[in-house]
């Protein structure tokens, strides 16, 4: 069975963080090699590197969810901590693209779909996160299809 890239090189800056005694990045690749173990159990196979990416961008989006909740509540000590627990996890996720890069694939999977109204964003939105690979945010490229069938 082929090890995972991903939770290899997790593994591997885990060692290194408990080497050079860094908590921060020690707790933080324990929790997401736990989060993959967790999943692994639950679905009762080995992640792949797709599996792993998507839970690696659902941690992310916790982290800024949190971020966006303890900004409101004004507590800058915990926006700190989660800003640095994401920003050691987007180190595994891949490069976002801009707006315009999800708007022309957006478009061309609009015109593959044969999509006309918003009705079909149920059909072009699947296909659409397929081959943005974890590159944007859902909710950013439901707001650029959105605006184009509107």
């Amino acid at each position: 069975m082929k090890m995972n890239n991903i939770i290899n090189s997790l593994k591997e800056d885990l060692k290194t963080a408990i080497k050079s005694q860094d908590s921060l990045k020690k707790s933080v690749y324990r929790m997401i090699l736990s989060a993959i173990h967790n999943e692994e159990i639950k679905i009762r196979k080995e992640l792949d590197d797709e599996m792993v990416l998507k839970l690696l961008i659902k941690q992310a989006q916790q982290r800024k969810d949190s971020i966006e909740a303890f900004k409101s509540a004004d507590r800058n000590d915990l926006v700190e901590k989660e800003s640095s627990e994401l920003e050691i996890i987007s180190k595994y996720l891949p490069k976002q693209m801009d707006e315009n890069e999800i708007k022309d694939l957006a478009k061309k999977v609009i015109d593959d779909t044969n999509a006309t109204s918003i009705k079909d964003l149920g059909k072009i939105m699947p296909v659409l996160m397929k081959n943005l690979g974890g590159k944007a945010q859902g909710k950013i490229v439901n707001k650029i299809v959105t605006d184009l069938l509107s």
